[in-house]
């Protein structure tokens, strides 16, 4: 069982994420709806996270504070990074693209009771690995840096969260707030990218995607 500095890290990893993705939800709920809930699914999770380790931390459980289902998080990375991945396509004019990659996560979430665990977490990093790589692409397409950031932020959380990844000594035991912190980082990149695209979409930039989807 950690002791309460570990417990103390676990929360405000977890209540940090959940403010960043908050504040990503409201800043780009008027930009792209299917974007906000993407950031607002992460929120949720992060939340359902921090409340059995602030209910340890303040001595209200019993024994050692349970951890979140695994399904939770599981569904917040497959249906909510694929979510981040529509707003940017969308945005850019691909609608056939921003439809077929929501379309096939949602199916792969709904399917996940019929996956065994090796499935889940290679499903998971596909995720993951899909939606950094096509957000890059349309980043460097469009020149918006903090695309280019949050891609290789949100890129680089996928290959820490791996079971075989290369951990230092002092961050193995931290692993878990190291991730959301990346993930909060990550957010918010990602939520001035689209940002940044809304304006240059308002000063008359077009839609530079809007041939490939017909």
């Amino acid at each position: 069982m950690p002791g309460w500095p570990g417990e103390v890290a676990g929360v405000l990893s977890s209540l940090l994420l959940c403010v960043v993705c908050l504040g990503a939800t409201v800043q780009t709920f008027q930009i792209n709806r299917g974007a906000a809930a993407g950031f607002l699914l992460q929120a949720l999770v992060s939340t359902v996270e921090a409340g059995p380790l602030l209910a340890a931390l303040l001595g209200l459980g019993v024994g050692s504070a349970p951890a979140p289902a695994p399904d939770v998080a599981w569904v917040s990375t497959v249906a909510g990074l694929p979510l981040l991945v529509f707003g940017f396509h969308w945005l850019h004019g691909d609608r056939a693209t921003a439809n077929a990659l929501l379309g096939g996560a949602l199916l792969l979430t709904g399917g996940w009771g019929y996956l065994t665990e090796e499935a889940r977490a290679m499903v998971a990093h596909s995720v993951n690995a899909v939606a950094s790589v096509t957000i890059l692409v349309a980043s460097v397409f469009t020149g918006n840096p903090w695309g280019m950031a949050g891609s290789l932020l949100l890129g680089f959380s996928g290959f820490l969260s791996g079971r075989k990844s290369p951990w230092p000594l002092l961050l193995a035991p931290r692993k878990r707030e190291v991730l959301r912190g990346l993930m909060a980082a990550a957010n918010l990149t990602l939520q001035r990218a689209l940002q940044r695209q809304q304006r240059e979409l308002d000063q008359g930039g077009g839609e530079l995607f809007a041939g490939v989807s017909d």
